[in-house]
Order: C-alpha cells, then sequence, then structure tokens
C-alpha cells in the first residue's frame, strides 16, 4: 500500500468529520434544524457528503444561468435543497422549511470554510517553476543567460 492510497481514505474521512462538525454547528444555532442522536447525526452527515458529491454538480449543471444571474448566490439554495432532500432522507434528522434549511446551508458551507473541508481533489501546487537541467544550463555568462532564454514560469 503507497503512501497516496492511504491519504486518500484519510481524506475522505477527515471531509466527514467536517461536514459532521459543520451540521452539528447548524443544528445548535438554527431554529428549525435538529438532530435526535448522534448516530442521526453522523447519517446524515453522511448523506448529505454523498449528494454533494453525486446531486449537486448536476443540479450546478442545470442552474447554472440563475448561479451567474445572482453571482453565485443560487448556490445557497442548491445547499439548502440537499440539505432538505438528507432530512427527507434521514428519520432522525429534521428541517422545519425553505427558511431554516437556507440558514443551516449558510453554516454549515461556513463552519466547513473555516474548518478547512474542501471539494479540491488533490493538493497540486498552483505555479509550476520549470528550469533547464544544470548539464544544460551555461556557465559562460556571468549575468545569467540572454532574455528570453531563462527559466520558464508557469502561473
Amino acid at each position: 500500500m503507497t503512501f497516496d492510497a492511504f491519504l486518500k481514505p484519510m481524506g475522505i474521512l477527515f471531509r466527514w468529520f467536517i461536514l459532521t462538525i459543520a451540521v452539528w454547528v447548524a443544528t445548535e444555532i438554527v431554529p428549525g434544524v435538529k438532530c435526535d442522536t448522534t448516530q442521526d447525526l453522523l447519517i446524515a452527515a453522511l448523506v448529505l457528503g454523498v449528494l454533494n458529491a453525486f446531486v449537486k454538480p448536476l443540479l450546478r449543471l442545470l442552474s447554472l444561468p440563475f448561479i451567474i444571474l445572482t453571482f453565485g448566490f443560487f448556490l445557497l439554495v442548491i445547499n439548502a435543497l440537499l440539505l432538505w432532500m438528507t432530512s427527507k432522507m434521514v428519520h432522525g434528522f429534521h428541517v422545519a422549511g425553505f427558511w431554516p434549511a437556507l440558514w443551516a446551508s449558510l453554516v454549515v458551507s461556513l463552519v466547513s470554510f473555516f474548518l478547512g473541508y474542501s471539494n479540491r481533489r488533490t493538493a497540486e501546487p498552483r505555479i509550476f517553476f520549470n528550469r533547464p537541467p544544470t548539464s544544460a544550463r551555461s556557465s559562460s555568462t556571468p549575468h545569467g543567460p540572454p532574455p528570453g532564454k531563462g527559466p520558464i514560469i508557469d502561473v
């Protein structure tokens, strides 16, 4: 088992843990959103994570004009719908209506953001520095290579 193969399940468990904390905070703060037991909370976070992974991309694609028109605020409505769907699927997790779902989705989004939940698949660097191998560098020029012949910086 490679180190990357070990980290992938750990990343999934970490995201589930963060989402569980975020849903718990929403149940504590938002009136109209409650969870009966800890087991129901864990199951609700798991179901919400699965819905976020599989249903949310489709909803984003279908509602792209609304997302653009509202400068992204329609994403909160999508999150509220997913939270409401979760309450319909998990019997111990209750959302009283649209407005509690909207406020709870805002709380879940903020808590997840601050605790480090990320939808990025990998942690690749965003800036790459490509340099030629040391054998290809010219040591005859003391002030560096001529213009246009130096290291390439891709951003």
